[in-house]
């Protein structure tokens, strides 16, 4: 598993974009098909403390990643199980995101470096005004998109937002790739009560195309992360892991490069 800075920035990534632009995932499918409405992701107006997703990240490649991702708002703290494909392998993974900071393992780690965890300095914003917006978003303030279409299944409701020309660059911004042309296909998926339950973005250019998805799982299950014992962890540079792991394909994954005001803009 990379367990380098780019990795943990492209957790963060699929994390964060979903949130950002008030997404979290699912398949528009009814999971009560015996026609009792209940619904299980009911939040009935209040913020979520907690949240278990589960997210997809693909390049369209054949490269993809897989993760269960568990955000507690309360404490500000994120972990991700996931798994990452390598080059001839792949490999299953921890990254915990506690206290500004990102620790990291393997199960083959300790007998790589001595010690069962790595840790770098990472600053994770805060994630409470995410979890506002998971309650009911205002579908109606996201104006930047040439087209858009409803669709109800059960208690679902999709909403589905496309727009051409938007300026993306790859999440790797650190080699200065120049921004490219491409579009943009969003979803967010809203339950019986207007929460969200699931969202879905894809961005494409003529070269490659990058699709990140999550599932929400459930809301307010207990999530208890911690940061491992200090005597398993060897604290090192960012700059040293990403020489420890190595680059993965993960920093050529497309992002809007206006992700976070891209919903209200207004078009030409």
């Amino acid at each position: 598993m990379a367990v380098s800075k780019r990795t943990g920035a492209a957790v963060l990534a699929v994390v964060a974009s979903a949130l950002t632009i008030t997404g979290v995932v699912l398949a528009a499918t009814d999971p009560n098909p015996s026609g009792i409405l209940k619904d299980p992701l009911a939040l009935n107006g209040y913020a979520p403390k907690s949240a278990d997703l589960e997210v997809d990240v693909s390049t369209g490649q054949g490269y993809s990643v897989h993760a269960n991702v568990k955000v507690n708002f309360v404490t500000n703290s994120v972990e991700a199980t996931l798994q990452v494909p390598l080059v001839l392998s792949s490999v299953e993974g921890d990254i915990r995101l506690v206290n500004n900071h990102l620790y990291a393992t393997t199960s083959n780690l300790s007998s790589v470096i001595g010690a069962s965890w790595l840790a770098t300095n990472m600053s994770l914003p805060s994630l409470y005004g995410y979890s506002l917006e998971l309650v009911k978003p205002d579908i109606s303030l996201i104006t930047g998109f040439s087209h858009k279409t409803v669709t109800k299944n059960g208690y679902f409701t999709t909403y589905d937002f496309s727009r051409h020309d938007v300026a993306v660059t790859n999440l790797d911004s650190a080699k200065g790739t120049l921004p490219s042309v491409g579009s943009l296909d969003w979803s967010i998926t809203t339950g019986k009560q207007g929460e969200v339950t699931a969202s879905s973005l894809t961005i494409s250019t003529k070269k490659s195309a990058t699709t990140i998805s999550a599932t929400v799982l459930s809301y307010n299950k207990p999530v208890t992360i911690n940061a491992p014992p200090p005597g398993d962890v060897k604290r090192e540079s960012a700059k040293f892991l990403t020489k420890l792991f190595g680059a993965t394909p993960l920093s050529t994954l497309l992002v809007p490069q206006n992700l976070t005001s891209l919903g209200s803009a207004q078009l030409n």
